[in-house]
């Protein structure tokens, strides 16, 4: 690649001045395009060194200092664009040069896309929660194999509007994922991409403009006949017993299982708990204990399990449907999801939908039945979201509303 600059002396205007142009080579392409903003005498052009000489102690200044500094810096430009061309080994025409020469865009040599995302995942190890990196890892992988199925380039400045639309196709028509975790990958994606442009990896901010939408999704919890149906039942097994008792010791505090699995004895006080929530990074949190809670710690005091037999989160999610369902917690319950614009329907017993995330859940929906106010609830929970509180809220005034329909209005 070569970059010239010359004199359109065809197009002066009225005092003499002619626009400067650079020309520039690339195999077998031309390009010419006027220079903004730089314009010079033919008086004062040196042919030989391309640039505008400095004016005699006689003349008036003609600028020349300030014009060869946007000449330099075109130059500069046209040999980093050739560099940047050679070692990401673009296939680059007349408009992608075009492009990239009057954009402005910093040019990236030595961070490349997806060794950069690693970078962003283990520079989180010390502030992020481990299933935040999991997620992070997990939607890495997910835009990699896309990158390798449908054969698209990875680089910073190939994340663009035409890559999210061929990306959507992909998750939605080939891998059939569901729009919330379609949401979820482009989250992880645009906080990377803000992650590095903060550091000067890039200038590409086509990302911002990567719209997706969420699905509200069904609220599944335990009623309090269920929850004691499940609490009440005799196992044959002392495994099937110890899920059962970690799930309603979360039930009945709202504590997630990530905090039941961190619980220590020192932890636990006559009437209340007091402990660092891993996820929301809340010191000394105090969740208050009730007589079902205080039973199942008394349960396991003194023995090896101390203060409750927690297993890994894998285990627990397959046990805890079989408890569930040996205790015929059985109603049919439909779940709706959406891959793009298809609507899916499913109709499945209620227990082959229980897992650890519906603990907190049944904790947080059976205390706004009971009466427990509002204000209460979020303080023990924690939550910090008002939007994904209300929904608790809108399920409990709909349960009240159909008990007055099922006892007073049938009077």
């Amino acid at each position: 690649m070569q970059v010239s600059f010359y004199l359109d002396k065809s197009n002066k205007n009225k005092e003499g001045y002619a626009p400067v142009f650079y020309s520039l080579t690339f195999n077998n392409d031309r390009i010419r395009k006027r220079v903004k903003g730089v314009s010079s005498k033919e008086s004062d052009w040196s042919k030989r060194q391309q640039r505008i000489k400095a004016p005699l102690k006689s003349q008036p200044y003609n600028n020349h200092i300030e014009y060869n500094k946007i000449l330099d810096e075109y130059e500069n430009r046209a040999k980093k664009l050739f560099r940047y061309i050679l070692l990401n080994e673009i296939a680059a025409n007349k408009s992608f040069i075009m492009v990239k020469m009057e954009s402005g865009e910093r040019l990236n040599f030595s961070h490349e896309f997806l060794p950069s995302f690693d970078e962003f995942i283990e520079k989180g190890r010390s502030t992020k929660a481990g299933r935040t990196l999991i997620r992070y890892g997990t939607a890495k992988n997910f835009i990699e194999n896309f990158s390798i199925e449908k054969d698209y380039l990875l680089r910073f400045d190939t994340i663009t509007i035409d890559f999210f639309e061929n990306f959507r196709d992909y998750a939605f028509q080939e891998k059939k994922i569901l729009v919330n975790y379609f949401a979820k990958i482009i989250s992880i994606l645009k906080t990377f991409m803000n992650w590095a442009h903060e550091r000067g990896y890039h200038d590409n901010q086509d990302f911002k403009k990567f719209k997706t939408t969420e699905q509200e999704v069904e609220v599944i919890y335990l009623t309090m006949e269920e929850l004691m149906t499940l609490y009440n039942h005799e196992y044959e097994t002392k495994k099937l017993e110890h899920v059962r008792d970690t799930y309603c010791f979360s039930c009945f505090t709202g504590l997630r299982f990530s905090d039941v699995r961190q619980l220590r004895p020192s932890n636990i006080f006559e009437d209340h708990i007091k402990l660092n929530i891993q996820k929301t990074k809340t010191i000394d949190h105090i969740i208050p204990l009730n007589n079902y809670s205080k039973a199942l710690l008394d349960k396991y005091k003194d023995t090896i399990y101390e203060p409750l037999p927690v297993i890994s989160s894998q285990k627990f999610n397959e046990y805890i449907k079989k408890c569930c369902e040996k205790a015929e917690i059985d109603a049919p319950t439909t779940i709706t999801r959406y891959i793009g614009q298809k609507r899916i329907d499913k109709t499945l017993p209620k227990h082959e939908l229980i897992t650890s995330h519906t603990a907190r859940k049944t904790f947080v929906t059976n205390s706004l039945i009971l009466g427990m106010k509002e204000l209460v609830v979020r303080n023990i929970t924690g939550h910090k979201k008002e939007s994904s509180f209300k929904r608790y809220v809108k399920i409990a005034e709909d349960f009240k509303q159909k008990e007055m329909e099922d006892t007073w209005n049938k009077v």
